[in-house]
């Protein structure tokens, strides 16, 4: 791992694109068994369409791209918080201390989904994939985050790669 840092906003941009990027992923494939491919990304947009963006199986502009983005959107907040979180601790940061970090900060984001948010702002796939899918999107956003993470954390610096 490199002993510099990148900063909290490029982890949490990195981090966030593979935590989505994965997790969506995972959404797409429980909702092909099940719903139609795009109904939980759909769903996602339930905040703002409300039930109407529920089942709803195929591509739509409007509820699949705000769903994606919203989904997207918490993505890099949840791995703001982790790249916080990693600030925090005293160089230099471990692949293992970015696993347990991100894995923690995934389960601390589901509980938070479902436990503390209300119904409006929960994340709507919940009605078009069971509980067992749900683990493995919250899963899929650990192994993003967590990649992401470590390849921020051990990009080389330029002066490791002999620039002056």
């Amino acid at each position: 791992m490199r002993k510099s840092r990148p900063s909290l906003l490029t982890g949490a941009l990195v981090a966030g694109g593979f935590a989505s990027l994965f997790s969506t992923l995972a959404l797409v494939k429980a909702g092909a068994r099940r719903a139609g491919a795009l109904a939980p990304v759909n769903a996602v947009s339930h905040w703002y369409w409300g039930d109407k963006a529920f089942h709803r199986p195929q591509a739509d502009l409007r509820h699949t791209l705000l769903g994606y983005l919203t989904h997207h959107g918490a993505s890099v907040f949840w791995s703001a918080l982790l790249m916080r979180r990693l600030h925090k601790v005293r160089p230099p940061v471990t692949a293992a201390d970015i696993v347990v970090a991100s894995a923690t900060t995934s389960a601390l984001a589901c509980v938070v989904d479902f436990k503390f948010t209300p119904q409006r702002f929960t994340p709507g796939f919940e009605h078009e994939i069971d509980k067992r899918a749900i683990a493995g999107v919250y899963v899929a956003f650990a192994a993003g985050m967590a990649l992401g993470t470590l390849l921020t954390h051990a990009a080389p610096d330029a002066k490791d790669l002999g620039a002056p």
